[in-house]
């Protein structure tokens, strides 16, 4: 029997793991969930009733509060907790994992300081190959998931026979993952796109129109493929489903935190005071300043990011960020 860990009960984690558990309904899926109240419930009332009360899970997928206990014997480790906390919780499970387990990310963030991608943040503090993580990404809203909405999405993996096994792991009636071995393009579409939906939340927020929202999103794409493209990812995977989907998705949807985060923002909130006002992670505004110092440090000119950091850094008010964008210097479209 596979036994597979997913560590986080957020909502991206729960649905993962409901996409597993549905894929293989023998498998065993053991979630890792901070406060015991959330464990209790989705292993004994089969729900995850901070994130989705009205969706029933499968008896086969239950939890536990101890992530070393969720990684013992786990053949495959998924990690599904915010970026910025992910490397004080590597560090406890690091001696508990399987010497040939394959350990996945569904992070989307930058880790600050370090600047690293979460695979490389998971390579140094797990101390395994590269060829051993994977990513996934794409338009990912775990509401519409859990509803067994039609869904595409990208697994990553530097070796494409881990990411063709987890594709099939991951393979449902209502999921359908593709293969990548680009994993930069994959993490760069899925880190950026936090930042250009905080823009678009903003200008939600202000009451700007389809215009306006569809001019920040084909120049955010602009600018999340110059970074791909600086740190050696490809063109064609920000054309796909982690790079343009992902990004229609997050922008556009009212399900999306880091859209409606922005709109916090419009709204005259401090970016302390929306983090506090959401009830999940924003990841945009925790990687926001990363992506930035990570583009200057390649020469990678994202004019929309460094906005988005001035605001979140109170540095520039919301309608000064139109302004600033607007007033670039011209160029050709097809200048990447």
């Amino acid at each position: 029997m596979t036994r597979i860990a997913v560590l986080g009960s957020g909502s991206w984690g729960t649905a993962y793991a409901k996409v597993l558990s549905d894929s293989d309904p023998q498998a065993e899926v053991v979630m890792y969930a901070r406060r015991p109240e959330v464990a209790r419930a989705i292993t004994e009332e089969h729900r995850n009733p901070s994130y989705f009360e009205d969706i029933v899970l499968r008896d086969s997928l239950s939890a536990v509060t101890d992530p070393r206990e969720a990684v013992e014997g786990a053949d495959v480790v998924v990690v599904a907790v915010p970026a910025q906390s992910a490397r004080t919780l590597m560090g406890e499970i690091a001696g508990s994992l399987a010497p040939d387990a394959v350990v996945v990310s569904l992070m989307k963030g930058l880790e600050r300081g370090t600047h690293l991608r979460m695979s490389q943040m998971l390579t140094e503090t797990l101390g395994i190959s590269p060829e051993r993580i994977a990513v996934v990404s794409g338009p990912n809203l775990a509401r519409e998931i859990v509803q067994e909405q039609p869904t595409a999405s990208v697994i990553a993996a530097a070796n494409p026979l881990v990411a063709a096994r987890l594709a099939e792991m991951s393979t449902t009636s209502y999921f359908r993952p593709y293969t990548n071995t680009d994993v930069v393009g994959v993490e760069i579409g899925g880190i950026v796109k936090n930042v250009i939906a905080l823009a678009v939340g903003i200008c939600d927020g202000r009451g700007m129109g389809d215009n306006t929202k569809a001019s920040v999103m084909t120049r955010g794409l602009a600018e999340t493929t110059r970074l791909a493209l600086a740190l050696g990812g490809s063109a064609q995977t920000l054309a796909g489903l982690a790079g343009m989907g992902d990004l229609v998705a997050t922008c556009s949807s009212p399900l999306s935190r880091n859209n409606s985060a922005g709109r916090l923002l419009a709204e005259g909130l401090t970016a302390e005071e929306a983090a506090e006002r959401m009830a999940q992670t924003a990841e945009g505004i925790k990687s926001a300043s990363a992506v930035a110092e990570l583009a200057a440090q390649y020469d990678v000119q994202m004019p929309i990011t460094q906005a988005v950091v001035a605001v979140v850094d109170g540095a520039l008010t919301v309608d000064e960020m139109g302004a600033r964008l607007m007033g670039r210097d011209l160029k050709s479209e097809g200048e990447l």
